[in-house]
């Protein structure tokens, strides 16, 4: 009888050892997320269970489970327990250590119950300071609780609260932050208006940023010399072209038919004229008709000249040396043209400048030879150096929609980078200012707009 006493004052010993054992390492923990996993493990040194998890209040979500290091949010298992506790935390005991079953899950979840759970879970809250409940430890058991071990479980939830609680990210008070600024010193804030205000007041350059481009300086621009369609382009993007190489071919076959008609009715004018004058030695009236016949005729040669004229400008030549310019030749084969209507462009491939559209709203006073950087999509982290040359007096339409001003800068330095066709961020330098205009440039403009100053 001795032996057992001593036996059971043993184990009794043994468990408030391993409690405070526990409460040491939960007390220890530098986070939640830690001690959520030591709870959810560790615990079973107290009681055997067959799984532990852990919800949180503040997410309605299961965020610990024992065995696991990162569980599936998603899961039926997670969804339907934590539809369970969001039922639970209503409840009038949710703030109190609870044994549960089946019969205390809604009706609609009951059926789910052998699934997932054992015939017992226990419920242990964990409340803050304010007694708001923060947080739930789950415990699914097979067995029912003991006196026993609800005491020791108690002494386990208070530990377990007091050690969540004080993870809690703290945030003072509005009032708290209030005292804080009357308590502060005078001649500090009066230091720190006094530097703001110097600060404001301090010169700066104004900078601007606007797309650009590298285009050709004096690009020769390829006409379409005629109405016709494109039959073939003869060259790729950005090919190296000489002077009076072939570029463009233009459909020729209605001009062929018109030519030959043209002809036809030439050799029916001149045989018309050679028989009248025939006739003309004997007859009056037809001399009389030469002077008529004879004009059909130059117009009929007249015709055919025009005719033959333009079936030679269907093969369109390169007017000067160059890099041949114009999108992709699969957009132009069997389009058909105006007369007038540009179709390509030849330009000295190191003969360059650079176009920048300016957006309205960043609008700012500049001056011709003003510096320009340019830094390219490629290699943003070299500059090119250039010069504001020219500058729109108004602003037009841009390929988005938006309205810009066009400005031309030239190139400081011949840098092999440069490259027809190169786009990237310009900067423009302006005048100097006050910080403070530079800054609020863009606020007092939409200010004034919507008051109307």
């Amino acid at each position: 009888m001795n032996g057992n006493v001593t036996n059971l004052r043993d184990k009794r010993s043994e468990r408030m050892a391993l409690l405070l054992q526990l409460e040491r390492r939960a007390r220890a923990q530098e986070d939640r997320l830690g001690l959520g996993f030591l709870m959810v493990n560790d615990s079973r040194q107290l009681l055997d269970y067959r799984e532990a998890l852990l919800w949180q209040a503040d997410s309605g979500r299961i965020t610990a489970c024992s065995g696991l290091a990162q569980i599936e949010a998603n899961a039926p298992f997670m969804l339907y327990l934590a539809r369970l506790c969001q039922d639970w935390r209503t409840q009038p005991w949710a703030g109190e250590l609870q044994e549960l079953n089946v019969a205390q899950a809604p009706g609609n979840l009951q059926t789910e119950w052998p699934e997932y759970l054992a015939p017992h879970l226990l419920w242990i809250p964990l409340k803050g300071r304010n007694g708001e409940l923060q947080a739930s430890l789950l415990l699914s058991c097979d067995k029912p609780l003991a006196r026993a071990e609800r005491a020791l479980l108690e002494l386990m939830q208070d530990a377990y609260a007091h050690a969540w609680d004080s993870l809690a990210p703290r945030r003072s008070s509005p009032a708290a932050r209030l005292s804080l600024l009357r308590h502060r010193p005078r001649k500090v804030v009066m230091a720190a208006v006094a530097a703001l205000l110097l600060l404001a007041l301090l010169p700066v350059r104004q900078t601007v940023l606007a797309p650009a481009e590298i285009v050709p300086r004096e690009p020769a621009v390829l006409r379409a010399p005629l109405q016709a369609v494109v039959e073939r382009i003869l060259v790729q993007p950005n090919q190296v072209v000489a002077a009076n190489e072939p570029l463009v071919q233009l459909d020729r076959r209605e001009l062929e038919s018109r030519l030959e008609t043209a002809r036809q009715s030439l050799a029916a004018a001149e045989a018309q004229l050679r028989q009248t004058r025939q006739q003309a030695l004997f007859d009056e009236r037809a001399k009389a008709a030469l002077a008529e016949l004879s004009s059909r005729r130059d117009q009929a040669r007249a015709d055919v000249d025009y005719l033959s004229e333009n079936l030679e400008r269907a093969l369109i030549l390169a007017p000067r040396d160059g890099v041949a310019i114009f999108d992709d030749p699969s957009d132009w084969i069997g389009r058909p043209v105006a007369l007038g209507e540009r179709i390509m462009q030849v330009a000295d491939p190191h003969d360059v400048r650079l176009e920048i559209n300016l957006p309205v709203g960043d609008a700012i006073e500049l001056e011709n030879g003003s510096d320009v950087r340019l830094f390219l999509n490629s290699q943003p982290g070299s500059p090119l150096l250039a010069t504001l040359d020219r500058q729109g007096y108004r602003a037009s339409p841009v390929l988005d929609g938006s309205m810009a001003y066009r400005l031309m800068a030239t190139f400081a330095d011949d840098d092999p980078r440069l490259r027809v066709g190169l786009k990237g961020t310009a900067k423009l330098y302006g005048q100097r200012t006050l910080l403070f205009n530079y800054l609020m440039r863009r606020p007092l403009a939409a200010l004034r707009v919507y008051l109307g100053w």
